[in-house]
């Protein structure tokens, strides 16, 4: 509180004494009075958002009196009565006349029932004291203060000019020059001095209060005909409004001091805002490609050609190779980026970076491991469709070989069944007939396990889902009804046959049991060739190799086969001797079948040519398996050293943890140790090119090895980001220790603290294990509420975004929070008070003038969005600065 002698309190108050009398009953006076202290009462009332419009009027409940005060002196006054009564109107006005008398001013003559009547006198009488106090008394020039000082300071500054003497608060200001020459004095760019003429007074007051105005923010107090339509202007008025202008001028030195420490927070501000911007859009960007890429991924539409799938899965090699490997990169860069903007956050004493919604590490993090899982199941699944169309084709053309070969046979049979021969025919030829007809059945009886085979593949492709299962259906279809019908026409004609057997006796036994022995024999030829030219798809070597034993099966017996053929010739050959020999009519044709000698010799001469090629193509099957497991033998020998090496170098993590030695030494081993792991990256391209080949192959396992190509990937992506967020660590740490200046013995007693506590060697402390670590280092952390409460203000600044665990860097950048000086918002804050002076607020023109053209323009952006609806035009006030510059929590 401020205390000053009563001699100098009376040279400047006596005349407060008249107040009740008849000082202010000159009309010119009052007015003048009236105007100038509503205007220095506005100055002040706008910082709290408003204004009075009727001096003796506004101030009645005692209200915005209390708010007036407030905002000059920065302190608090007691709650006021908020009713509508008198009596809480006086109480509101005798708090703050308390509050001036607590400042060391005697109120004379002024109560607080003449405020709450609306007495002009003392509420004039009132305000001239409030000025007196807070904005004439600490004026100080030399020797003299108040009234003396700021009339000194006045004839100093004007000194140099002519037509101006001033020697009072009256006379001396009348035709205007005084405050152009004040204005002219600090900012001579303002007025043209050399154009005013004295006998002008008019325009002279009008240049300098509209100047003063516009640009240095004073308000315009009086008017320039009241001043000069008065014999002797009033001195309260005069002096309010020299004040004015002489707390515009007065800090300009110091403002430069304040406007340096401004530029600095500005610069560190302008910084760590890039900061912020350039994670938000790698992380942005990062983000946006991967939703881009998992629904790609997701996308499981199959293809119906095995070329389509297999392009597919060479889009998917070249995503893998070419398009992943610099997204890994970056979500890397993101992470150090973050770690460092959060390291010079903290040493700026800066609330910790909260990323936007959906951005933090975190997510990135679980938006990542999405897109791995998304990759690993694309990869499976077009490994799975590829089996699955193989599979498709190769029953496809199977069904379309048994279905041609089917339909071949039946080809006729229904009009041969039709046929009503036996009507006309002879009784030896009835019994052609009926025996032709019994063989005819036997042939059909062979032929229903075909018909079964063929709508067993219809109905697998169906559950495969092959592409062109309507016409699969639609021809398995046809061949049933074929095949009922045939079933129905061959009953209808036995039938028939069977009625007239008994008018026929004779038959040719030799034809009847070449019939019944040939057309078996057909049919294993038939089944034979089939099974000869019948496609087949392995995997493994085993595979071929029963499928070979198979074939050799079947080689086998052929020379009984051969002998088969033989007899069946020789029934032949006998029939033809029978004729020959008899001169028997026969037609030249067995009437029991129409399969000829010539047919079984041809189809088994056929069968003979099958079987080498048949050998050739088993053989070029064995020899491909061969291959494909020396691919798989070549790419375990490599996996199986990769993977454990991988896994061992894994153990970065804890080697950083353990390291010792100064911090310098640390990063130097540490990118060492990155070098020689970015020199092992040919071996993996190695790897990747085997497992190429083997894709390329279409195998799809391999028992020689636990590891595959995509654990070797997910390894190898690891390690690299382990060892650069470990090196970032380090550097993070190297730049915490020579900011704070941290001496190496004190990092090396962290690093030993830290790591005793570290149990699992994870890099990280848990509550306990830091609670337990500080205690160590000497911190008196109990049990008790005061203790806890302590260690939950202590957590939240090592973990401001509560993951529940305390890194190293956090770790130091706490120690040395605790022991390092740095610049604190107070003293920023204490320096735009003196840029500010008593108006508490910056001019836009001021902050362009006493601040650098990019620091001045960036300041004034950011305080743009904080400025309220009712502050001053063209300034920044105190509330809208320390918002802008340190955010909501630091107000």
């Amino acid at each position: 509180m401020d205390h000053y002698d009563s001699q100098q309190t009376n040279d400047y108050m006596q005349p407060e004494e008249d107040w009740d009398r008849d000082l202010l009953l000159d009309p010119a006076w009052e007015k003048q009075q009236r105007k100038t202290f509503t205007a220095w009462c506005n100055s002040h009332l706008r910082k709290a958002g408003t204004q009075i419009e009727n001096i003796e009027e506004d101030f009645r409940d005692g209200l915005k009196l209390m708010l007036l005060l407030e905002v000059i002196s920065g302190e608090r006054l007691a709650k006021p009565e908020r009713g509508k009564m008198r009596v809480h109107k006086i109480s509101n006005v005798n708090k703050a006349l308390d509050f001036i008398a607590s400042k060391g001013v005697k109120l004379v003559s002024i109560g607080a029932e003449e405020i709450v009547d609306g007495n002009v006198k003392m509420t004039l009488g009132m305000i001239w004291t409030i000025i007196l106090r807070f904005a004439i008394q600490d004026i100080s020039v030399e020797e003299t203060s108040a009234k003396e000082g700021l009339l000194l300071w006045c004839q100093r500054k004007t000194a140099p000019y002519k037509n101006v003497n001033i020697q009072n608060f009256h006379i001396s200001w009348k035709d205007g020059l005084g405050f152009c020459a004040l204005i002219h004095r600090h900012r001579p760019e303002l007025i043209d001095y050399g154009k005013l003429r004295k006998d002008d007074p008019l325009t002279n007051l009008n240049t300098a209060f509209d100047v003063a105005e516009k640009y240095l923010d004073i308000p315009k107090m009086l008017d320039a005909e009241d001043i000069v339509g008065t014999a002797r202007p009033d001195e309260k008025a005069i002096m309010t409004y020299v004040s004015s202008f002489y707390h515009a001028f007065s800090g300009a030195q110091k403002a430069e001091t304040a406007a340096n420490r401004i530029c600095k927070v500005l610069a560190v501000n302008q910084e760590n805002e890039q900061l912020m911007e350039d994670y938000e859009k790698l992380a942005s960007d990062l983000l946006e490609w991967i939703r881009r890429t998992i629904p790609w991924l997701e996308n499981r539409a199959p293809e119906n050609t095995m070329h389509a799938m297999q392009q597919k899965l060479e889009d998917f090699r070249d995503y893998r190779r070419l398009h992943k490997p610099p997204k890994v990169q970056e979500k890397c860069q993101l992470e150090i980026n973050f770690n460092t903007l959060q390291t010079k956050l903290r040493l700026s004493n800066r609330p910790a970076f909260m990323p936007s919604e959906g951005r933090m590490v975190s997510d990135i993090n679980n938006a990542w491991g999405c897109l791995e899982q998304a990759e690993k199941g694309y990869e499976e699944w077009l490994l799975n469709e590829i089996r699955r169309l193989e599979r498709l084709d190769h029953l496809a053309e199977k069904f379309r070989q048994k279905a041609s070969i089917h339909e071949a046979w039946t080809d006729g049979k229904e009009a041969m069944l039709r046929q009503k021969d036996y009507e006309t025919a002879t009784l030896s030829e009835i019994k052609a007939l009926l025996k032709k007809h019994e063989a005819f059945e036997s042939d059909l009886a062979a032929h229903q396990d075909r018909v079964e085979q063929i709508a067993a593949i219809a109905q697998e492709l169906n559950e495969l889902d092959y592409y062109d299962s309507p016409s699969v259906n639609a021809r398995c279809q046809k061949i049933c009804d074929q095949w009922d019908n045939l079933g129905a026409l061959t009953q209808k004609r036995r039938e028939a046959l069977e009625r007239t057997e008994k008018l026929l006796e004779t038959i040719d036994q030799l034809y009847l049991e070449y019939a019944k022995r040939a057309a078996p024999f057909n049919n294993w030829m038939e089944g034979a060739m089939e099974d000869l030219q019948d496609t087949f798809i392995v995997h493994t070597i085993e595979e071929i190799q029963g499928l070979t034993t198979a074939h050799e099966q079947f080689k086998a017996t052929l020379p009984d086969a051969d002998k088969e053929r033989l007899a069946i010739l020789g029934i032949h050959n006998e029939v033809s001797k029978i004729v020959q020999t008899y001169h028997v009519n026969m037609a030249g044709t067995n009437p029991y079948t129409t399969i000829t000698p010539q047919e079984i010799n041809g189809k088994w001469d056929h069968v003979r040519q099958l079987v080498p090629r048949r050998d050739q193509a088993l053989m070029e099957e064995h020899a491909r398996q061969q291959h494909n497991e020396r691919l798989r033998k070549q790419f375990a020998a490599q996996a199986n050293v990769i993977g454990p090496w991988i896994q061992t170098k894994m153990e970065i993590g804890r080697i950083s943890i353990e390291m010792h030695g100064t911090l310098e030494d640390q990063l130097s081993h540490l990118r060492q140790y990155e070098k020689s792991i970015v020199n092992y990256k040919p071996k993996i391209d190695q790897l990747e090119g085997d497992h190429q080949l083997i894709q390329e192959a279409l195998i799809f396992d391999n028992k020689h090895t636990n590891y595959t190509m995509e654990h070797i990937r997910v390894g190898w992506e690891q390690l690299l980001t382990t060892i650069a967020r470990t090196i970032n660590e380090v550097e993070n740490q190297i730049l915490t220790r020579d900011a704070k200046g941290i001496s190496q013995e004190q990092m090396n007693e962290f690093r030993a603290s830290f790591n005793h506590f570290d149990r699992d060697h994870s890099g990280t402390l848990g509550p306990e294990e830091f609670k337990a670590c500080l205690i160590s280092l000497g911190y008196d952390i109990g049990n008790d509420p005061q203790g806890e409460a302590e260690f939950a203000r202590i957590m939240s600044i090592v973990d401001p975004n509560r993951l529940g665990v305390v890194t190293f860097q956090a770790f130091i950048d706490f120690m040395s929070r605790e022991t390092a000086d740095t610049d604190t918002a107070d003293q920023v804050m204490a320096s735009f008070k003196i840029l500010a002076g008593d108006k508490n607020y910056i001019t836009v023109d001021e902050l362009r003038r006493e601040l650098p053209p990019d620091q001045a323009e960036y300041c004034i952006a950011r305080m743009a969005p904080y400025t309220g609806p009712d502050a001053v035009p063209g300034a920044l006030d105190y509330m809208s600065f320390s918002t802008a510059l340190y955010g909501e929590s630091d107000l």
